[in-house]
């Protein structure tokens, strides 16, 4: 293996972490500090002459591979244990193009890379809610947060992508290249490549009114009422997911309010900040809130919001769900085990997937809950092992409750690992006989296969 190494090093231009290296401790960690995996190696790619290396590599000597972007994945799929890391972060550039307004974004990048560099054109692509989430993996699954209502999912807005393949071959995907792999990178999460470039459609948004409007929990019932009517026909350009919360120890929040679980909408309105309270001035009225936060801000200003409170290396659990419906019975149970929150930053999250999301058909892409109102995650989460039984015990008990009210499957990238495969052909629903036809075409091998997985014809490999 050494001989095959020194090899390898030869023709790669970036850095190979091995075991016995001082920094691989640091290399081999990702966002979720529960996941504690070792591979054998970490191949710290340059450009897509070295990922193209890294699959060769990879191939040649069996070795199961994981490909990490910016590590966020709940759970913790960037990483395997006597594997080989295909590692993404030092293809890092994003070039914007205003006057297509369109912008090209390396697959090593974050979001907040993606958002610094296009915000000071006054645009933006839909993306998530956390700026330190990797574009490769949030893109891949899908891609809800702030835009989804305006201009639908991530995926909605993928032009094209540089992809290579588990061949080692390089590719473009796009409606008039390769346009069945596009279909299947576009929701089908690391199943059919690395990705190494995203070209993205981007849109008009600069300063938006946004942040968070806190209610004491014995009005979370009135509130989740009021919500599940008015996100049903609010205009496109208003977003505003649901959570329950319990009130960090810091500004912008008030003294009297720290450590109060309560409920939250957290806003975010891509127009101007009259029209904005015009349109939540009946909530306002009715529900006067304990505290807001909404106020006209920077775009990239509300996508770093959250950053300070869910830091690289906290515990995570993850549940999920797609909701269609919001009834009475089921804001009971979910006032019930909100209020059981066991640690500052465990939370749970309804995001909305109407508006624009809907615009695309159930098969234009394999993201088939078009028809859901919201995607609902249910997170446990602390910095301390010593509570991981407590959060995980808490989320999984909440999403039990609340599973029986769902619409079926999960978003992808809510997902821990090996839920298994009923759960990821839920998620799919009819899409998911085209995503293994595609499969067998672009990896029969199944070579990608440290992900939500979805086998080739013939081909069960353990996903673990």
């Amino acid at each position: 293996m050494q001989e095959a190494l020194t090899q390898f090093r030869n023709q790669f231009r970036g850095k190979l972490i091995e075991p016995t290296d001082p920094e691989y401790d640091e290399a081999r960690k990702v966002y979720n500090a529960m996941i504690s995996k070792k591979p054998r190696l970490i191949a710290l790619c340059t450009d897509v002459a070295d990922v193209m290396a890294a699959v060769h590599f990879g191939q040649q000597h069996a070795f199961k591979v994981s490909v990490r972007s910016g590590g966020h994945n709940a759970g913790g799929l960037g990483v395997c244990d006597d594997g080989l890391v295909i590692d993404l972060s030092r293809i890092k550039f994003v070039h914007v193009d205003p006057a297509a307004r369109t912008v090209r974004v390396g697959g090593g990048c974050t979001w907040g890379d993606t958002d610094h560099a296009t915000h000071a054109f006054g645009l933006a692509v839909p993306s998530g809610i956390i700026s330190t989430t990797g574009v490769g993996g949030l893109t891949l699954g899908g891609g809800i947060g702030h835009l989804t209502r305006q201009y639908g999912l991530t995926i909605d807005n993928l032009l094209a992508a540089d992809v290579v393949l588990a061949d080692g071959k390089f590719v473009v995907a796009s409606a008039d290249e390769n346009s069945d792999l596009f279909w299947a990178i576009r929701g089908g999460g690391g199943n059919f490549g690395v990705v190494t470039s995203f070209l993205f459609q981007a849109h008009p948004v600069h300063t938006v009114c946004g942040g968070p409007m806190l209610w004491e929990m014995d009005q979370a019932a009135d509130i989740m009422k009021w919500y599940r009517e008015f996100i049903a026909q609010a205009p496109d350009e208003i977003n505003g997911f649901f959570a329950f919360i319990t009130v960090p120890p810091g500004p912008p929040f008030p003294e009297h309010l720290h450590f109060r679980k309560m409920c939250a909408i957290v806003w975010c309105y891509n127009g101007p900040m009259e029209k904005a309270n015009e349109i939540l001035g009946p909530l306002r009225n009715f529900w006067s809130p304990a505290f807001e936060f909404f106020v006209a801000m920077p775009f990239p200003m509300l996508q770093g919001m959250f950053d300070g409170l869910y830091t690289p290396g906290l515990q995570w659990y993850w549940k999920s769900d797609f909701v269609n419906e919001l009834g009475d019975e089921a804001i009971a149970l979910h006032i019930k085990h909100g209020s059981m929150m066991p640690s500052l930053l465990s939370t749970m999250h309804l995001y909305p997937i109407n508006g624009a999301a809907r615009k695309t058909g159930i098969d234009e892409t394999p993201w088939s809950y078009r028809k859901a109102v919201w995607s609902e995650v249910i997170v446990g989460v602390d910095p301390d092992p010593a509570n991981k039984e407590a959060i995980t015990a808490w989320a999984r008990n909440y999403w039990e409750a609340l599973h029986p009210y769902g619409a079926g499957g999960a978003y992808v990238n809510f997902m821990m690992e090996g839920e298994g495969e009923d759960r990821i052909r839920a998620t799919y629903q009819g899409n998911y006989e085209k995503l293994v036809q595609l499969k067998t075409k672009y990896d029969p091998g199944n070579f990608f296969r440290v992900n939500q997985n979805i086998p080739p014809d013939g081909n069960a490999k353990d996903a673990a």
